[in-house]
């Protein structure tokens, strides 16, 4: 007995002296803590702990932060504490409630990606990632997983409300101005989704088919320059395929150009349940081959997935040395995080402040796309008869993970009001019964969980309900709405202007014209819809987005002139979608293919489905509608303002490799306002087919009163003038004259100035070569 005691005593101090021994994790001794881990906890690293998979710890993020995405593993005994990651673009999504826990945990719902990008202002967006940033801390949230960048390649891409632009250098700066933002508060963000997720249908298997060139000048290029200018903790490698094997796995993308070209020194996570690459292994991942190519974090990973990664590692199938760098790419991310720093969040974030910053940048991101003398509102005007289900109801944003669990969200009867406005109560309550009644029969219809509900169908009043309205208001209002979101696309049909819309645009607009009253349209949309059919009938049309929480608010500032607008499009806007030559390379049906393996591989040679060619190469937006001279409803960049503006011709100046453009632009209107200035370059005739002209900086004034003026100087690089040369593999500034053009929107040129550039040539990496399994 004594033999034994003695046996358990020796075994127990042994296991105090190794715990004592263990070193603990320090922002400077990382080196000493990897030498301390075993295999196993070096593959426990590397995989979340998240998951909703049966087989994974299940229920491990909620133990910390119910509703975040997912975490990484920790390991007391040497000090490593778990990173918490929570979506999303437009706001911390989190569980609103916990249980046991009468505290709310709300979080405000800011404007969607399109809505930020449109407001073409940088401090402005940085000012809504500070808001957004503070809450993801005082919630306990280590890292956002934001902002999503991918280009706009076509309009019913169902995720284009998170992303930016058509443009990788709008949309670059605009992603940089949000991680900055962001990460100012001491937290992370992720730059997602690392590439060519340009469509939702079979995004998991999805094989994007595209040339080196426009690869590198269009689908990369937004990431290069958001990373020049910031640099986010995190970046999310996407679900797709990019030229036959999956983005996850590719070395070239993950580390020749990330790594070796680009210089980011952060942390790669694949996106949730990514990296399996379902169509072309049939279901059967290779967490090696993701470790390989640079994938530091598997999310949200299961017990299979450590297992997997340790065999590699005992097999030779992976390299310790590869395993090596991503156990310190994780740690490196841990000790930046407030959780490992002991931080004692709130749970208490400035949620009023906040609330106004959403308002602010939502009116700043507001389009104007048509008025007629009637925006903004006269002051005797006072009544306002309200049509259109979202004009009740409206949508704050996407669904899926740039969904946002908010307290609220301001309709624009609410904000009306608040504005002084009086809405007709009888109109209010025929759409109050329609629109409770309408949702209770959509909501009974057989459905997934998953899959999002139909909108109420608009409905038109009577002529005399019509002329009721019109003789006792001063102005009638009809608000549309889309609904778009994570996991499949939009279709034609939803495109395009609804017979029922088009019915109650012009029955009210006629009701209202013949009494000498004025109509006007809101568009509460994610992405572009068909207005050429339609834009002239009412008497204005105004494009707030979706513009989070306090979408009534923020319209009524416009349609008052407390504000005046001064959003610009992110996205040229086509006549028909027809028009886009993306469109016979994009599927328009709204098929939604599932997470099942079956499901996927069926699809494998479908086109548009289990691949996607890039036919159109760079003929994406304004690019392409520019340089044919093809008509648009709305050109790239456009955007109306109460007032008007000029700027003076283009002083132009080098600074080293850097042209300097200045400009001073002038409100020679009538009401206070922004202007928005956007350089466009015309590069000389070259051996590369090039689009007309391309953006290449921009600028937005502070706010102007009327004959107040404002110098702004935009940079424009000799780098930034290069076109990539597959056949030289070569980033190449052709000699010759540039002309440099100053724009209010890329059909709308002020101002222009020649200069003569030196030609320059920089070697770069050959990537992105075909495999076919």
């Amino acid at each position: 007995m004594r033999k034994l005691f003695t046996m358990l005593l020796a075994a127990t101090l042994s296991t105090s002296v190794l715990a004592q021994q263990a070193p603990q994790l320090r922002a400077d001794n990382i080196d000493e803590v990897m030498k301390a881990m075993t295999l196993h906890e070096k593959a426990l690293l590397v995989v979340g702990t998240g998951s909703s998979d049966p087989s994974a710890n299940i229920g491990a993020t909620d133990y910390i932060i119910p509703g975040a995405a997912g975490t990484t593993a920790a390991i007391p005994r040497l000090g490593i504490t778990p990173v918490v990651m929570a979506d999303g673009p437009a706001g911390l999504r989190i569980s609103p409630t916990h249980q046991y826990n009468s505290h709310t945990y709300y979080c405000t719902h800011f404007p969607i990606g399109s809505s930020l990008s449109s407001s073409w202002n940088v401090g402005l967006v940085q000012s809504v990632g500070a808001a957004i940033g503070e809450e993801v801390r005082e919630y306990g949230v280590d890292v956002l997983l934001a902002p999503g960048v991918c280009i706009q390649r076509n309009p019913l891409c169902g995720r284009n409300f998170e992303y930016y632009s058509e443009d990788p250098v709008l949309a670059g700066n605009i992603a940089a101005a949000y991680i900055n933002g962001v990460q100012s508060q001491g937290v992370g963000t992720s730059i997602k989704h690392y590439a060519f997720n340009n469509q939702e249908t079979a995004r998991l298997g999805n094989d994007a088919r595209v040339s080196e060139r426009v690869a590198r000048e269009l689908y990369l290029r937004q990431f290069q320059i958001a990373l020049r200018h910031s640099q986010p903790w995190t970046l999310m490698s996407s679900y797709n395929g990019v030229n036959g094997r999956q983005t996850s796995e590719r070395y070239d993308l993950l580390t020749t150009v990330l790594r070796n070209e680009w210089g980011y020194n952060g942390l790669v996570v694949t996106d949730w349940f990514g990296g399996n690459d379902p169509v072309y292994r049939k279901g059967e991942h290779d967490r090696a081959a993701n470790m390989r190519a640079g994938n530091n974090l598997i999310e949200p990973g299961s017990p299979a997935d450590v297992t997997e990664i340790e065999e590699a590692v005992k097999s030779g199938k992976l390299k310790m040395a590869d395993l090596d760098r991503n156990v310190r790419r994780v740690l490196e991310l841990v000790v930046k995080t407030p959780r490992f720093r002991k931080y004692a969040y709130s749970n208490q974030p400035d949620l009023k402040a906040h609330a106004q910053v959403t308002r602010r940048s939502a009116a700043e991101g507001t389009v104007l796309l048509e008025n007629k003398g009637v925006l903004p509102l006269a002051k005797n005007v006072k009544r306002i008869a309200l049509y259109g289900v979202a004009s009740y109801d409206p949508i704050a944003g996407g669904t899926g993970s740039g969904n946002v669990n908010r307290a609220y969200t301001v309709s624009l009867v609410e904000g009306l009001r608040n504005d002084g406005y009086v809405v007709d109560d009888s109109v209010l309550t025929h759409y109050a019964k329609y629109i409770k009644e309408a949702k209770e029969e959509i909501a009974a219809r057989p459905h997934e969980w998953w899959q999002n509900l139909p909108l109420p169908t608009e409905v038109v009043p009577t002529d005399e309900q019509l002329n009721d309205a019109v003789a006792n208001n001063d102005v009638a209002i009809i608000t549309l709405q889309r609904l778009s979101g994570e996991g499949s696309d939009r279709t034609a049909e939803d495109f395009n202007i609804k017979p029922e819309e088009k019915k109650l645009i012009i029955a009210v607009t006629r009701a209202c014209h013949a009494a000498g009253k004025k109509a006007v349209v809101v568009l509460n949309v994610g992405g572009v819809m068909e207005t050429a059919s339609w834009k002239d009938i009412p008497d204005a049309v105004l494009l707030p987005w979706q513009c989070g929480q306090e979408f009534g608010n923020s319209v009524a500032d416009i349609l008052s002139g407390e504000l005046s607008p001064s959003g610009h499009l992110p996205m040229t806007w086509p006549v028909s979608l027809n028009d886009v030559p993306s469109t016979k390379n994009f599927p328009l049906d709204g098929l939604q293919v599932g997470f099942a393996e079956k499901d996927l591989t069926q699809y494998r040679n479908t086109k548009n489905v289990g691949y996607t060619n890039y036919d159109e190469g760079l003929n994406v937006g304004y690019r392409y509608f520019d340089t044919v001279g093809k008509q648009v409803a709305y050109p790239f960049g456009y955007g109306l303002s109460y007032t008007t503006f000029c700027c003076t011709p283009l002083r132009m100046s080098r600074q080293g490799d850097t042209i300097l453009v200045e400009t001073t632009v002038t409100n020679t209107g009538k009401h206070t306002g922004k202007q928005v200035a956007q350089l466009y370059v015309k590069a000389p005739k070259s051996a590369l087919a090039k689009p007309s002209h391309e953006l290449k900086a921009f600028a937005k004034t502070r706010e102007l009163k009327p004959g107040e003026s404002e110098t702004i100087t935009m940079k424009v690089s000799r780098a930034d003038l290069a076109s990539y040369s597959e056949k030289a593999s070569a980033w190449v500034t052709d000699a010759g004259e540039y002309e440099f053009q100053l724009g209010f929107n890329s059909q709308d040129i002020q101002q222009k100035a020649s200069v003569k550039i030196a030609g320059m040539r920089v070697k770069a990496h050959k990537i992105l070569s075909v495999v076919r399994k």
